[in-house]
């Protein structure tokens, strides 16, 4: 990715920036706005993100700073694209990685048709129950933390929009996939749908947000790329000032 000055010469960011980062593997999405508003210091700035990426995903998130974040919530509810990859023959509690498998299947009898088949009951509006390994609040409290107790939960079901859902590679016990869907889809959820519909099971291994709105993960900064921008700016103006 290119660092030529003319990509970042006319940020302001106590009017307001839309920054698009490129989340890495196992940060969260608030790691990435601390690192950010760290960098930014000694400015008070707001600093927010428009639409959460889980720590095992990676990919498009739009940070926000100053008079921006009070948009925050028109991006997080524009339609999202993701790629990934899903293992099936076997099932997690938390539908991807973080846990370890605690069921596994036959998929000896699996064909690449039944597959491509699988996907025809996902695309359009579905409804889905969120993971239990997920941020979303029941009174008050994170899904994850009573999930990670060992705590039972009554897991609501939400209405989600998927337009296009569509297999790009079958190397079993892997299949690679490509989705656009609406704000508050969870792909997780899907993939482990996905695995019963094959009378089967699956988990999520891998997730990339690809685009968000109109804005493109190819058009992203790395986070240390823009950090180091920042600083290197602060300590230049210092060095001004001084002089």
């Amino acid at each position: 990715m290119s660092t030529e000055n003319s990509k970042f010469k006319d940020f302001n960011f106590a009017e307001g920036e839309l920054l698009l980062i490129n989340k890495p593997y196992k940060w969260t999405s608030f790691d990435v706005v601390g690192k950010i508003r760290n960098s930014l210091k000694p400015l008070k700035l707001k600093v927010g993100h428009a639409g959460t990426l889980d720590p095992l995903a990676t990919g498009l998130l739009i940070i926000c700073t100053g008079k921006l974040t009070k948009q925050i919530d028109t991006f997080q509810a524009e339609e999202k694209e993701y790629t990934g990859t899903m293992v099936l023959g076997a099932t997690t509690p938390s539908f991807d990685m973080e846990t370890e498998v605690d069921h596994t299947f036959d998929i000896g009898h699996l064909t690449e048709e039944a597959i491509y088949e699988a996907c025809k009951p996902f695309i359009g509006n579905i409804e889905q129950y969120p993971p239990a390994h997920s941020a979303v609040k029941i009174n008050g409290e994170r899904l994850y933390v009573k999930a990670r107790l060992g705590e039972e939960v009554e897991l609501r079901k939400r209405f989600v929009s998927v337009p296009e859902f569509e297999i790009t590679r079958i190397a079993l016990p892997e299949v690679d996939f490509r989705i656009v869907c609406s704000k508050g889809t969870y792909i997780r959820s899907l993939v482990s749908d996905f695995g019963k519909q094959l009378n089967n099971g699956a988990y999520l291994s891998k997730l990339t947000r690809t685009r968000s709105g109109n804005f493109l993960l190819q058009d992203a900064f790395e986070v240390l790329e823009l950090v180091n921008y920042i600083r290197s700016r602060k300590e230049e103006a210092k060095i001004q000032t001084e002089i």
